[in-house]
Order: C-alpha cells, then structure tokens, then sequence
C-alpha cells in the first residue's frame, strides 16, 4: 500500500502486512497460554517464580474476554469463519465479539459489504447463527 493512499479498515484498505498476518481470537489466545502455564508449573516447584505479571495479566483477560472455552468449539469457531473468505481480522473480530445480529456484524466490520466481495444478508446470518450453535452446546 502506497504511503498516499490512506488506511481504511470498513474497506479492508489495511496494508498487506496486516491483511497478511495472522491474527488469533481471544479464545485461541487463552488456549495458547493456559497451556504454557501448565508448561511453567510442571517446571517449576514454585510456579510464580516462572511468570510474569504480565503472563498472568494477559492470560486473565483473554479468559474473561473469550467467547469460547472448550478447545472444539475454538477450532469450530475457526473453521466455519473460515468458510466464508474472510479476512483474518474480520475473522477475529467475529469471532470475539459474537454480533447476533446482520445489522451488528455489519457495523463491527463494515467490510462485510465491502464492493466487490459483499457477503448477502443472508449469508451473514447463516454464519452468525452457526456461531450461536456453537456456543450453544459448547
């Protein structure tokens, strides 16, 4: 992207270092590391001297925020966000925040109807109520 051209996420105008990267829901984070705390523990006869506060920080607010705790529905979340060819912040975005509604998954990423690659209401529905599935009997 030309330093001219200005950044605009509603239109996935975002540089292709970002469009490129590889981006994890609060729930793949907190799966992440709660499992290198478990790691630190068993190396550890005193598990607070391995982490950080920060660590502990991180982990307790990727826990509060996660929509999602079983390690099967994260990977489900994943795979049907997965479907729909969205840009992986636009992913991670749904995923977090679970809009119920079109009208809420629109205005949290506008992109959605974006020229040229506009997901119809109904499709955006579709996937909004896989989602709900999901963590209805997670």
């Amino acid at each position: 992207m030309s330093g001219e051209e200005e950044e605009n996420a509603a239109e996935l105008k975002i540089g292709d270092e970002f469009l490129k990267a590889k981006c994890l829901m609060n729930c793949e984070v907190s799966l992440i590391l709660e499992h290198k705390y478990e790691q630190l523990q068993q190396m550890s006869e005193d598990p607070t001297n391995q982490v950080s506060q920060v660590f502990e920080k991180s982990l307790q607010y990727v826990k509060r925020f996660s929509r999602y705790k079983n390690p099967d529905a994260v990977r489900q979340v994943r795979e049907i966000l997965s479907r729909y060819q969205l840009a992986e912040f636009e992913l991670c975005v749904l995923g977090n925040l679970c809009p119920e509604t079109v009208e809420e998954a629109i205005s949290m990423v506008p992109s959605l109807k974006t020229k040229g690659r506009a997901h119809d209401d109904e499709a955006i529905e579709k996937m909004l109520n896989d989602l709900s599935l999901i963590k209805k009997f997670e």
